[in-house]
């Protein structure tokens, strides 16, 4: 007579159980389910600011949160100017070419020399178009207004002087002499250039009553 096998127990001992554990955690399913180093982390991170907003933080960082915070969005911020740059910058960069009529891609610092430099030569007509001109590319370049192609010298004035109020008669005057020499063909002085040379040191040295780009 054949005596059959006993069945294999349904409650194992606790060598056995442990054994059978260990058999099904080393299956590598489990191993892929688990979280990652960045899983872990990430949730860290999570977990640490809404605590903040709750107004509970962990006490692992108790009077250091605010340091954390603080050093976090200072973080944040280089992040952003690296990546995108300075908005003054940008603006910049597209500064228009054309001043006035004409394409010039010269800074204001040497058109400032040129003018100079024709100044010394009693070369007055040549001299005024070329500080009027440096006293818009130099706005240009700070940003405060940016003459687009086509604007007329009286136009940029204008909106040099919402910048610039206490300037508003004399950027007049000299837009007026920059007509004079460069379309009405009259003679320049030695005065008229010397005031628009001085408007451009004053504007220089002055701060605008707005913080934007302003097309004129």
């Amino acid at each position: 007579m054949i005596v059959p096998l006993a069945p294999p127990p349904l409650v194992p001992d606790g060598d056995e159980g442990r054994a059978w554990a260990r058999r099904e955690l080393a299956d590598p399913i489990y191993r892929e389910a688990e979280p990652t180093g960045f899983d872990r982390a990430a949730r860290a991170v999570g977990d640490f600011f809404a605590s903040l907003f709750q107004g509970t933080p962990p006490d692992a960082f108790g009077p250091w949160s605010a340091v954390i915070v603080a050093a976090v969005v200072l973080v944040l911020i280089v992040l952003a100017f690296w990546i995108w740059g300075r908005p003054r910058a940008v603006a910049r960069s597209h500064a228009a070419p054309e001043l006035f009529g004409e394409v010039e891609t010269r800074s204001a610092d040497e058109l400032r020399r040129a003018a100079d430099a024709r100044a010394d030569r009693a070369q007055w007509e040549e001299a005024i178009v070329l500080r009027m001109r440096a006293l818009a590319r130099a706005l240009a370049e700070r940003t405060v207004v940016a003459p687009e192609p086509g604007a007329t010298v009286h136009r940029f004035a204008r909106t040099a002087a919402a910048a610039f109020p206490a300037e508003a008669v004399a950027l007049e005057r000299a837009a007026d002499a920059f007509d004079d020499v460069r379309y009405l063909r009259r003679r320049g002085t030695a005065e008229a250039y010397r005031a628009v040379a001085d408007l451009d040191a004053r504007i220089a040295a002055s701060v605008p009553v707005f913080d934007q780009v302003v097309p004129a």
